[in-house]
């Protein structure tokens, strides 16, 4: 299943990230199935924010919710939530023409992808510190280029560009949703620890 169709599939998307859009699209994945990839999704970033964090030992205080990976887990997935929203109807406002479902599944192929890409970085930064930052630094630019096509496939934008626009407007709505995530977060972080 993997090999006849995520590996051609995520090949695709690096070489042709809008024929790969569609391709994700036209899979026509049912509402229930999406939410539970993203649940899914948002759970495999909660153990590979955990796992960088204890192989990497930040030097700076983080956040209490930060140390408990239910806390984390709902936070990231709020985020992922909000953003997919945010995302759908700041591309509605520019003129973009969609449904939100195809939104949500190449947010959540991204996702498997950046996930997978995180991973990679994660492995190689043990070995080769030096390689594993410039690993990090091509999967970022890369990884925007992507996420640009798939939001001009999913909202019928006129170029990959007013991507950015639809990334812009909705990263507002990400600060102010996460705003109210980590406060609501901090508060039963803070009330499990007393």
């Amino acid at each position: 299943m993997i090999q006849e169709t995520m590996i051609p599939l995520a090949r695709l998307t690096l070489e042709d990230p809008r024929s790969a859009a569609r391709q994700v699209m036209a899979m026509d994945l049912s509402r229930d199935a999406l939410w539970t990839a993203l649940a899914l999704v948002a759970i495999v970033n909660t153990f590979l924010v955990t796992l960088l964090m204890t192989v990497s030992a930040p030097t700076m205080p983080m956040p209490t919710y930060m140390e408990r990976p239910l806390a984390l887990f709902v936070l990231i997935a709020g985020l992922m939530v909000v953003y997919v929203h945010a995302m759908y109807w700041a591309g509605l406002t520019i003129g973009g023409k969609g449904r939100l479902m195809d939104v949500l599944a190449l947010v959540v192929w991204f996702q498997i992808l950046r996930a997978a890409a995180q991973l990679a970085i994660v492995v190689l930064s043990l070995a080769l510190p030096a390689a594993g930052l410039l690993l990090s630094l091509v999967v970022a630019v890369w990884g925007l280029w992507i996420f640009m096509n798939f939001l001009a496939t999913a909202l019928n934008l006129k170029s990959p560009w007013h991507s950015i626009a639809v990334m812009a407007v909705a990263f507002v709505g990400l600060v102010f949703g996460m705003g109210i995530l980590a406060g609501l977060i901090g508060g039963i972080a803070q009330g499990g620890a007393s």
